[in-house]
């Protein structure tokens, strides 16, 4: 799909309700997760949840990616395989998630705080998830790609950390994968102009140190270069005017996180 595909009305109802899908199974996680279980665990549970409800796990055999969820501890920036690892008190953990339900996608990540986490790592949550409302802020009809981009790396640069070029946001929906590219870089004015009826995935990823990452031999995991910790935030956003329409949610993520505190 090299070209830009625009969405009915229709269309991006399936996407939310994809997207409502991934949503609702990040707060599955939010419910168990906690220092002591191992990442496939919840690996097992969300591919239940999400077969549970008529849908199949996106991510799961996509170019061969053995998992329904990817789960990135730490200095791991995304694609992280679910494994044995052991999640630590103190443990960022990014977990990014994909659903197929009615032939539609929708993708969002979250990055879960273990515990007590240090004031490092707390910034880092705190300004990666902030630069998403930030992207999504310009993803109206009339703003340009390289307005969600600049939006988002002059916060993450401003707060002194580093935004990752490697990897980037995208058109979601008919497949995993779209056009256009959503980088978290760029240029005020640049790049495609949005319009009613796309639908992009904006993902900041978000290095406590330096911008640079590090490509595993495994094929997938991805770590930041200097092993200093990295944050992941992703919602599934519909172009509209004057107001982007948000088709993820962390709102009731959050709710759960609240209630274990």
């Amino acid at each position: 799909m090299s070209k830009i595909y625009y969405k009915s009305l229709e269309e991006i109802e399936l996407i939310r309700e994809s997207s409502m899908l991934v949503s609702k199974t990040l707060v599955e996680v939010a419910k168990v997760i906690k220092a002591g279980m191992t990442t496939i665990q919840l690996d097992k549970l969300a591919y239940e949840f999400i077969s549970d409800h008529g849908a199949i796990p996106a991510f799961l055999n996509y170019n061969g990616f053995p998992n329904s969820l990817c789960i990135s501890p730490n200095e791991q920036v995304v694609h992280g395989f679910p494994s044995e690892y052991v999640i630590q008190e103190g443990d960022l953990i990014s977990v990014d998630c994909g659903v197929i339900k009615n032939n539609y996608f929708g993708d969002s990540a979250y990055t879960f705080s273990i515990g007590e986490i240090d004031a490092e790592k707390q910034k880092l949550v705190e300004v990666t998830k902030r630069c998403l409302e930030l992207g999504i802020e310009k993803a109206v009809v009339g703003m340009r790609i390289g307005d969600i981009g600049f939006a988002v790396q002059q916060y993450a640069e401003a707060n002194g950390f580093g935004v990752v070029r490697e990897l980037v946001g995208h058109g979601v929906g008919v497949k995993l994968h779209e056009k256009p590219e959503v980088p978290n870089y760029g240029k005020r004015g640049a790049g495609p102009k949005l319009e009613e009826g796309m639908v992009i995935a904006i993902e900041p990823m978000i290095n406590a140190g330096v911008a640079g990452v590090k490509f595993h031999n495994d094929g997938w995991t991805v770590t930041s270069k200097d092993n200093k910790p990295s944050a992941h935030f992703e919602h599934t956003v519909a172009v509209k005017k004057g107001k982007a329409d948000v088709l993820s949610t962390f709102s009731i993520i959050e709710e759960v996180l609240q209630q274990k505190k």
